[in-house]
């Protein structure tokens, strides 16, 4: 049996790996007060689940994919719907009726969910309603010294999801993230953000240049992005150089955040002063690729690509800053993407 076949049908229940230990024999079954963290990654392509409601006591179930590799990744709780940004068919693939799913039981998966498979390097993804926004990061122009990217824009429908437009920009994308119906986007391989107001106003195929732009102080490189509305605070992850895998990375918190950027002319900068780091040895980021944020409990989980090989980050009380020790710390080979439901 090949690697596909056996990646489709196979299902492995993972025992919780935490700081804290726990009970191997528990399983993961998902309840309306459950905090459930998924994460991909760019190893085998598979999904692993977090229980975080006790972060002291993390469970953990891995669901098995088609894809060898993958990027962003979302829950939606309706619909009960897992979709991820396959790098392997560079299309969007979607995973019915994960609360119902135990130990024992495959993963389905849902063919007639398949997005047009026509990305080429597809990165995070962003949702609004029922349509998938996913960040590009390929150089559409095979030009270095012109950053470009391009945002591919899916239509949730019945019958699965459509690509409805392809939107070329002017920055190199990774993160990004809703905030109402602007999409905000970190100016990858540079320090700075970005947003698109009314972003799906726009229709059709075409060009489309940020609306404004500001520095974030601090920032070496950025990727990673989360906002939480209820606390108004977004989180950018910083991988710091490219070369340093072990101990160079960060992120920034910005609360306040809707103030602060509106306050930010054009081109401006969001001071150091305004934020909180968190970086340092202690922390074991290297390369934090994208983060997610549960602002009522100010928790920052990370997925680390780079330390030990890649890891799930998670850290208790963040908006403290500086060189912390995560509360939590789970092994995930080439970590990509985090996304945390509540």
């Amino acid at each position: 049996m090949n690697l596909q076949l056996i990646k489709k049908f196979a299902f492995l229940f993972v025992a919780s790996f935490a700081i804290v230990s726990c009970n191997d024999d528990d399983e993961v079954t998902p309840t309306e007060t459950s905090a459930m963290l998924y994460a991909t990654n760019n190893s085998d392509g598979d999904i692993t689940q977090y229980n975080v409601e006790n972060i002291s006591d993390v469970k953990m179930m891995k669901f098995t994919t088609t894809s060898s590799a993958a990027d962003g990744i979302y829950y939606d709780k309706d619909k009960d719907e897992l979709v991820q940004a396959s790098r392997t068919s560079f299309g969007l693939e979607g995973f019915s009726n994960i609360s119902t799913l135990t130990s024992s039981i495959a993963v389905e998966i849902d063919l007639g969910m398949l997005g047009t498979t026509k990305m080429d390097n597809p990165r995070e993804m962003a949702v609004k309603g029922n349509f998938y926004v996913v960040a590009d990061s390929k150089d559409v122009d095979d030009d270095a010294q012109t950053p470009d990217g391009r945002f591919f824009v899916y239509e949730r429908k019945s019958t699965g999801f459509e690509l409805r437009n392809i939107i070329t920009t002017n920055i190199k994308l990774w993160g990004i993230t809703f905030i109402g119906n602007d999409l905000y986007a970190v100016v990858d391989a540079d320090d700075e953000l970005a947003v698109y107001q009314d972003f799906l106003n726009t229709t059709n195929t075409t060009t489309m240049m940020p609306t404004k732009r500001v520095v974030v102080e601090g920032i070496v490189r950025t990727h990673g992005i989360a906002y939480d509305a209820n606390t108004n605070t977004m989180v950018m992850t910083d991988i710091g150089s490219a070369t340093n895998t072990a101990d160079d990375g960060g992120f920034h918190i910005i609360k306040n955040f809707s103030s602060k950027f509106a306050a930010t002319a054009n081109n401006g900068t969001i001071a150091v002063g305004d934020q909180i780091r968190v970086a340092g040895a202690a922390t074991l980021m290297g390369n934090p690729v994208d983060v997610a944020y549960d602002g009522e409990k100010d928790i920052v989980y990370i997925a680390e690509a780079g330390n030990g090989g890649g890891r799930i980050l998670a850290f208790n009380n963040a908006s403290a800053g500086g060189n912390m020790t995560p509360v939590f710390n789970s092994a995930l080979a080439a970590a990509s993407s985090v996304y945390l439901q509540k």
